[in-house]
């Protein structure tokens, strides 16, 4: 094997994660609007925008554990888990952590969404466009990929792919019908 086995490892799952992250919040922006109409929706539907957040965690999840397997940079439970613990790049790296826990707390309040008010859980789980922006952060300060020209070309995508579909959830969001008021 390879002695920099983990260092590739870390990179392509961390990458992997980041895209996979996009998806998800794509997928999840688009299933927020008029596109696909609650009663004409097949339940693939949302069972795939569940996978893509599902797969974002499990990457970032190899990301992190195949961080502390390498020894080129020395990362303990600290400095992934705690916002400027890290003393190496402690800015860049906090955004990772920050996103993070934030993903974890979409992750959780998704599992138990039929448990949790409608208006605690919608909250939380829009914190998921905050973590595609710190994650894209951390992945262009953090990452050691930045200058490669594919990297490059699927950053952009990405982000103006995010950035699009924020926009048209701006302006195309569903509509819930206003409560008349007793007289």
């Amino acid at each position: 094997m390879s002695p920099q086995f983990w260092w590739f490892l870390t990179r392509a799952s961390g990458i992997v994660a980041w895209l996979m992250l996009t998806a998800s919040v794509i997928w999840g922006i688009v299933l927020s609007t008029k596109a696909f109409p609650e009663q004409r929706r097949p339940a693939w539907l949302l069972d795939l925008h569940r996978w893509l957040g599902g797969l974002t965690v499990s990457f970032v999840a190899i990301h992190l554990l195949a961080l502390v397997a390498d020894n080129y940079v020395s990362f303990g439970l600290a400095a992934l888990f705690v916002p400027f613990a890290s003393a190496w790049k402690p800015v860049p790296v906090a955004l990772g952590v920050v996103a993070f826990w934030l993903l974890v707390a979409a992750e959780i309040t998704s599992l138990l969404m039929r448990r949790l008010p409608r208006r605690i859980w919608r909250w939380i789980h829009l914190s998921s466009y905050a973590v595609f922006l710190l994650a894209s952060l951390h992945a262009a300060f953090a990452g050691t990929d930045t200058s490669q020209w594919l990297y490059q070309l699927t950053a952009v995508g990405s982000i103006a792919a995010v950035t699009w579909s924020t926009v048209y959830r701006l302006t195309h969001r569903k509509r819930t019908p206003a409560r008349r008021l007793a007289s």
